[in-house]
């Protein structure tokens, strides 16, 4: 609409100026001809800078992280999509960063009050408040994550499904797999949905390649404390596993402190969310990668196309990857896990998303 506006007051502008011009000056073909020459430059120019326009103008978007945006893990993944609005689309961004829980509706209000018309909470712990919100603003879009899908979701709500549960499968196959002591171990944060998600696919991936090891899965407690983590895994290698699966943020850096102290024992590490193989690269066999700039970037997309609410499932191929080719294993068993991850792409494997609690 506005480019069907903007330029016929253009052109109108300027061929009353033509018209004023011919009223007043006897005829002179030439100089007619300038005019109207000019006119259609005028025009041209006008088309040119409308289709230039970025099509996020006028749009606002706030992001809330539950940490700091230099974790190189879940928050910077966030930050680095959030940019890329900016830069694909035009759209005005800001953050807040290191939000807890408690505080994270008074931080959407105030965006709210500033005039942002898109708010994106990055965390499955915010998903209560961010949807209250939604409810009570029906003008602005919010984005929330999340394990399951939200009951009767207000229609300028899209839900980010993250869908974890998937990588850990293939994680599972591999720690299985890899293994020379028959004992792996998972360690995470708190036991939210989508960490018990993680834990129910790797025991699935240890039933389905009939593998038999022992698996153990603690929680620290804290997702960004690499002490607790340490300790976690210390505890973990005095006990014998060799495979440690990560599921933490800069608590990863507990994990890699442990392995690097007892280089002669050749503990092997999984990560998440990004490439961390600097922090122990004679430990460190993969992780599973998430780009969160692909369902910013078609969330915003849809948004702008008036689509204020829906859902974006991660999955790989859409926003998930896994590192390959796997380091400090075989190739084998590298060309196996990739088979096994396209298996999971594609549908011939189904790894069951249960949040229910471990027990």
């Amino acid at each position: 609409m506005k480019k069907q506006n903007v330029i016929p007051m253009v052109m109108a502008g300027v061929l009353i100026s033509v018209l004023l011009l011919l009223s007043s000056c006897q005829p002179q073909t030439v100089q007619v001809e300038k005019v109207v020459e000019q006119t259609v430059q005028v025009a041209q120019t006008v088309v040119v800078e409308v289709e230039k326009k970025a099509p996020g103008e006028g749009y606002k978007m706030a992001a809330i992280f539950p940490g700091v945006i230099t974790d190189t893990d879940y928050n910077t993944l966030g930050y680095v999509g959030l940019t890329t609005l900016k830069t694909n689309l035009g759209m005005e961004i800001a953050y807040s960063e290191s939000v807890p829980v408690p505080d994270v509706e008074t931080v959407m209000r105030d965006y709210l009050d500033a005039g942002y018309n898109i708010i994106w909470t990055h965390g499955g712990q915010f998903i209560a408040q961010t949807v209250e919100l939604a409810k009570q603003f029906p003008d602005v879009v919010f984005i929330g994550e999340g394990d399951a899908p939200v009951e009767d979701p207000p229609a300028n709500f899209w839900f980010i499904d993250r869908n974890f549960h998937n990588g850990f499968y293939a994680i599972g196959a591999l720690a299985a797999k890899a293994t020379k002591t028959g004992k792996i171990g998972y360690i995470g944060g708190l036991t939210l949905p989508f960490s018990n998600a993680e834990v129910h696919a790797i025991q699935q991936a240890i039933a389905d390649t009939g593998a038999d090891v022992e698996f153990n899965a603690v929680w620290t407690g804290d997702f960004n404390d690499p002490a607790k983590a340490r300790q976690v895994a210390d505890a973990m290698i005095a006990d014998g596993v060799d495979v440690i699966m990560g599921s933490l943020n800069l608590g990863m850096f507990g994990i890699f402190e442990a392995v690097n102290a007892v280089p002669d024992k050749n503990i092997l590490v999984t990560a998440k969310y990004s490439d961390k193989i600097a922090f122990a690269p004679k430990n460190y066999i993969t992780s599973v990668i998430y780009d969160f700039s692909i369902p910013l970037n078609e969330i915003a997309t849809k948004v702008i196309d008036g689509e204020t609410g829906g859902i974006f499932t991660f999955g790989f191929g859409q926003g998930v990857s896994f590192q390959f080719p796997l380091k400090n294993v075989s190739p084998e068993l590298s060309a196996e896990i990739e088979a096994l991850v396209q298996d999971i792409a594609s549908g011939k494997i189904e790894v069951k998303k249960d949040i229910n609690p471990i027990e």
